[in-house]
């Protein structure tokens, strides 16, 4: 499998129609490896690449099957990586996983473990710990890996260069909190008044793919510094649906503006923002949006503000369910 890992970071700023007073921009992280096919690449791409190369560095891959929990997004990435350096693969995935990421981990040769997704992600993580505990595999851990958060640490250095410094607040879902860690780090570190606010599912099970419920206990990731956060909220998935078609509405004639290539052209920019002639992002690029929304109609948010929302992957991705299924089917 032919893999460009160059293409991996550098991720495109467009200004998005959210409908708010504050000016949105959306990070267009399924250009991480653009034209692998399958709804394209994620914001993933980045911590596979990371942990692999950190793995690597420490010689613990020779003879070793890559293993990892997901939901989709990290399993895709590790994937196709892990088989374009010559690895075998192997992943715990819930049984109801979108049949884009299926799809793309059949076509990488990988091996998945399905676990009921009514059981909750602390299932997964569960049966994970279980086949870690065998012989021959080596288990990237992006819960517990800290080149997870670190590898975001980039994503922020982007996010901050894309904007001249105007940046004033960053919203992001909690899966790993490895992205919400590591970008938050990296604009304190800048501007410490920057707003960084981080999101979970208010309920279980959820809608919200990739991110993970904690409200009541249950496992909490490593990779997830609460303390970097200067709001945390929960949200619902109806929302977040509602946000990503709504976002479809709004961009169903004009394109999201390009504010910052980052190391694409806007030919191929333009070419991976629609899916058969629609805006279409994935319901936590949905939840983000939603969350500004909640935020500028409480007036914590307004128009002097710049917001940058993960837009984590594409909508195809979600060719099935209550989402994009009528529309994609």
């Amino acid at each position: 499998m032919a893999i460009d890992e160059s293409t991996v970071g550098r991720t495109p700023l467009v200004e998005l129609d959210a409908g708010v007073a504050p000016t949105v921009f959306g990070k267009v992280e399924w250009l991480n490896l653009p034209g692998v096919g399958h709804g394209g690449g994620s914001i993933k791409a980045r911590i596979a690449v990371a942990m692999l190369d950190v793995a690597e560095e420490a010689d613990h891959l020779p003879g070793k099957t890559i293993l990892e929990a997901s939901s989709g997004n990290t399993a895709r990435a590790l994937a196709r990586i892990g088989a374009a350096r010559g690895y075998e693969t192997a992943f715990v995935v819930p049984d109801d996983l979108g049949s884009g990421k299926r799809a793309a981990l059949e076509a990488a040769g990988a091996t998945l473990h399905e676990v009921p997704a009514a059981e909750g992600y602390d299932a997964l993580l569960d049966r994970v710990t279980e086949l870690a505990s065998e012989p021959g595999y080596w288990h990237a851990g992006q819960y517990e890996n800290a080149t997870n958060p670190s590898a975001h640490e980039q994503t922020g250095r982007e996010i901050w260069h894309q904007t001249d410094g105007a940046v004033t607040a960053f919203v992001a879902g909690a899966g790993t909190g490895g992205t919400v860690t590591g970008v938050g780090r990296t604009l304190h570190e800048r501007n410490p008044d920057v707003r960084v606010v981080g999101f979970e599912p208010a309920t279980e099970p959820h809608g919200l793919h990739g991110l993970k419920y904690m409200r009541e206990g249950g496992y909490h990731p490593d990779t997830y510094d609460e303390s970097v956060l200067d709001e945390k909220r929960y949200l619902a998935t109806e929302p977040a649906r509602v946000a990503a078609r709504e976002l479809a509405v709004r961009h169903a004639d004009t394109d999201p503006t390009i504010v910052d290539a980052g190391q694409h052209d806007g030919e191929t920019i333009r070419a991976t923002l629609r899916v058969d002639g629609d805006f279409l992002v994935g319901p936590t690029s949905g939840g983000a949006v939603a969350c500004v929304r909640e935020l500028a109609r409480e007036g914590v948010l307004d128009g002097a503000d710049t917001v940058v929302v993960p837009l984590c992957d594409r909508g195809d991705t979600y060719a099935e369910g209550e989402l994009w299924g009528n529309r994609l089917s």
